[in-house]
């Protein structure tokens, strides 16, 4: 199918009706964002998905909805092609032209903006309740997580030390990432009651004897680093974890990115197992 015929099939689907305000229709969604996609799921909504894109891997069976692309690099083409009512969205997501050409066609489109801190999945969650209609689902959904995460800040609470760490991330390749404040991996970190052994902003990659200096006690990570790089012992050997405490004692807590780094309706459990792999624990 031609560009043009994909815009116009965005512009019929806008000047529709829209299937949201009929209660007899099934709403079509699309999701851009693991998290997102991962809360539709957890309010039970999941038959009103007609798309996602590649960052949508939890649960399982999300993997086999119809991708549109990665969520920072969709086309309109894409999008459009899948005549939705609602497009549920990260603040990742783009390029912005796409975002505004798509918002331009008529589609409802709802932004959520990423936060990293305990109240962010129940702020996800009431806001997609809105956007789908199914607000006491939410309510119901932000009860259950909101007792989760009370036994888990309790439960981190009576944790008796604070290991230092670095969170290192390299899915693009051999480069290390490692993370500083104003991220997503040093809130996880805090949340953990672990202390970030580096002190500079956003990510970036540092020489190998600054990396020795910081001295981190446990590598964080995320499983997709640890694969990308040839496994555990080839991370370990880089140049600046090789001598690190951390690496002497082979310690290194490596989960699933989205699970680690999503902020969604598993934070409490994610919290949890972060912590106690940065303490050696099972």
């Amino acid at each position: 199918m031609k560009r043009r015929d994909f815009l116009a099939l965005g512009v019929a689907a806008a000047a529709a009706p829209p299937r949201l305000a009929h209660a007899s229709a099934q709403p079509r969604v699309v999701c851009v964002g693991g998290t997102i996609t991962e809360c539709v799921y957890a309010l039970g909504m999941e038959r009103m998905i007609v798309g996602a894109d590649t960052t949508s891997l939890y649960p399982p069976v999300a993997q086999r909805l119809q991708r549109v692309g990665y969520s920072r690099a969709l086309s309109a083409e894409g999008l459009l092609s899948l005549a939705p009512d609602l497009i549920l969205a990260s603040d990742e997501a783009g390029p912005p032209a796409v975002v505004a050409q798509v918002k331009g066609s008529g589609i409802r489109w709802v932004t959520l903006p990423a936060a990293h801190t305990p109240d962010a999945p129940t702020d996800k969650l009431r806001a997609i309740g809105a956007a789908l209609g199914q607000t006491e689902r939410a309510a119901a959904r932000i009860r259950q997580y909101e007792a989760e995460w009370r036994r888990t800040a309790a439960w981190i609470a009576g944790l008796p030390a604070r290991p230092r760490a670095v969170f290192v991330l390299a899915h693009g390749g051999p480069t290390l990432n490692l993370a500083g404040r104003g991220t997503a991996a040093d809130a996880m970190l805090a949340l953990a009651a672990c202390d970030n052994a580096l002190d500079f902003q956003g990510y970036k990659t540092i020489s190998a004897e600054a990396l020795s200096t910081a001295a981190p006690e446990v590598v964080v990570t995320t499983q997709q680093s640890v694969e990308g790089l040839g496994g555990l012992d080839a991370l370990l050997s880089r140049p600046g974890l090789a001598d690190t405490p951390a690496a002497k004692a082979r310690k290194v807590a490596a989960l699933d990115g989205l699970f680690l780094l999503g902020f969604g309706p598993r934070l409490p459990q994610a919290v949890v197992q972060l912590a106690q792999r940065a303490r050696g624990r099972a």
